[in-house]
């Protein structure tokens, strides 16, 4: 067991859990991505709130976020972890090394765009995932779902939370551009052959990913969905 634990302690061992941990969180903003976009069908929230509904009354999914919301905190945690080793280490590395030749300003920041999405993070489960899990919504649709869109649309009537979303996502595009692809890379699922086509879905995944999320609260406050 010493050896099993030592092994994850040691900073191989801390990237390796950062990195499955990340593409977990990769895959889930998809899904999260996929059911928020459902409110450009501009249906009044209809299928956005269908979508809502499932999300919130299915086992798997349910227990998913259990597994989810234990990833994230381990996420963090290892973030953390590694963050300070860097810092420790930094006046040896940087003696031989000149890290702004060697990494992109978004991966020397990533400490710091994770902390910035943690306090967003904060603000968002706040505004939705805990009334729509644990306090309820008091409004229901014409189907008879919890009016979650509803909610949205009065959250993203503030002009600051709009602001505050927009720059959390700039955040989430830069420190996606670097774990996207350095996910891959701790994990080992890299080659010559394959690694430009990482990269570029790296790119193209934090781009688009991001700008849906941005795009959401701009169109509700903008007024151009209903």
């Amino acid at each position: 067991m010493s050896g099993f634990g030592n092994a994850f302690s040691s900073s191989i061992g801390k990237k390796f859990i950062m990195g499955i941990t990340g593409l977990f969180l990769i895959l889930f903003l998809i899904v999260h991505c996929f059911i928020n976009a459902l409110i450009f069908i501009n249906d009044g929230g209809l299928t956005f709130n269908i979508g809502a509904h499932f999300m919130a009354t299915n086992w798997l999914i349910r227990a998913g976020e259990v597994v989810l919301f234990i990833g994230l905190l381990v996420h963090i945690f290892q973030a953390l972890r590694l963050t300070l080793q860097n810092q420790k280490a930094r006046p040896v590395k940087y003696a031989v090394n000149d890290g702004k030749a060697n990494s992109k300003w978004y991966s020397r920041s990533m400490g710091l765009l994770g902390t910035l999405l943690l306090i967003f993070l904060v603000v968002h489960l706040k505004d939705f995932w805990v009334v729509s899990r644990f306090t309820g919504i008091p409004t229901v649709d014409a189907n008879g779902h919890e009016d979650l869109y509803a909610v949205m649309r009065e959250k993203f009537q503030d002009p600051v939370r709009v602001a505050v979303y927009i720059l959390a996502m700039f955040s989430l595009c830069y420190h996606l551009l670097h774990g996207f692809a350095s996910a891959f890379q701790t994990l080992g699922w890299n080659h010559s052959k394959y690694n430009g086509i990482i990269k570029g879905l790296g790119v193209w995944y934090s781009i688009i990913i991001s700008i849906l999320f941005a795009a959401m609260p701009i169109a509700v406050y903008a007024g151009l969905i209903n």
